[in-house]
């Protein structure tokens, strides 16, 4: 099975958690192994996956797990040892890992926070077992931080209109100077072709591969307000069937595939649309 770490970024709102939680179950039905960690200090990625207090939401990643080293943080434990420590068992299979947030105010910065994120994306790269998301905060600081620095993609997700589009910008000028191997554009909440072109050709202009098209959908605000995830509310819908299309975008030989991708390293793979 294809083994990639994709963390989704983009302006707030712009409806990062909704396709991250609807990739994760969509993949794991597809049987990849997801670990889902939700890198957002205000986290709801549980709530999106099918995950509620009341059924074993999991608490925070303690910051106790992290070894800083030259090459950047690392863990104190084994990948597997955390994962059964600290996840949840999410619907469909996916794990659920959750950064560190406030518990009280004036508490200071969460760097810590981000590095034991950091840490734990670094190692699972080492397993060569998982298919991991990372559903990070809206404030560039995960850039800032290196949160996402192991990351092989950088999504961004990005509504048809000027300030989404300069955050999404302005997060893939600063992705350009990590080690992230392939930044992408997602276009969301597209409630026509008008809406989708202006994304390509603001894409186009600053060189920005655009990888995928989803259409706006009343069932995304239907699903949150039922405290319902998207996958179960509304699973052949349009939204889904276009997360779905994405998924096989992202992964080297297609979502339910296993092929190595014949494109050369740093060239997109499949079509844009």
């Amino acid at each position: 099975m294809s083994r990639i770490k994709i963390a989704i970024a983009g302006k707030g709102g712009a409806g990062k958690t909704t396709i991250c939680a609807t990739l994760a179950r969509l993949l794991a039905r597809a049987g990849h192994e997801v670990v889902a960690i939700d890198g957002d200090s205000n986290p709801n990625l549980g709530p999106a996956l099918g995950v509620t207090a009341g059924e074993g939401l999991p608490g925070f990643l303690p910051t106790s797990l992290v070894a800083r080293r030259f090459e950047g943080p690392r863990l104190t434990e084994s990948v597997d040892v955390v994962l059964d420590r600290f996840a949840t068992v999410a619907p469909d299979g996916v794990r659920l890992v959750r950064m560190g947030a406030p518990e009280h105010a004036d508490d200071g910065c969460l760097c810590s926070a981000h590095a034991t994120v950091s840490a734990l994306m670094a190692d699972l790269d080492t397993e060569g077992r998982y298919v991991t998301l990372l559903d990070l905060e809206a404030s560039p600081e995960h850039l800032s931080r290196g949160t996402a620095r192991n990351a092989d993609v950088l999504l961004l997700v990005a509504e048809p209109y000027f300030r989404s589009l300069e955050a999404a910008r302005l997060q893939a000028s600063l992705a350009a100077e990590t080690a992230i191997g392939r930044v992408a554009v997602v276009a969301n909440k597209c409630r026509s072709a008008n809406d989708h072109d202006a994304i390509a050709e603001f894409c186009d202009r600053h060189r920005l591969e655009l990888v995928g098209r989803i259409p706006f959908s009343e069932s995304v605000l239907d699903a949150d307000a039922a405290g319902r995830p998207l996958v179960e509310f509304d699973g052949d819908g349009a939204v889904v069937a276009a997360v779905a299309e994405l998924a096989d975008r992202l992964l080297p030989g297609g979502a339910a595939g296993a092929a190595e991708p014949e494109t050369a390293a740093g060239e997109p793979i499949g079509e844009v649309v």
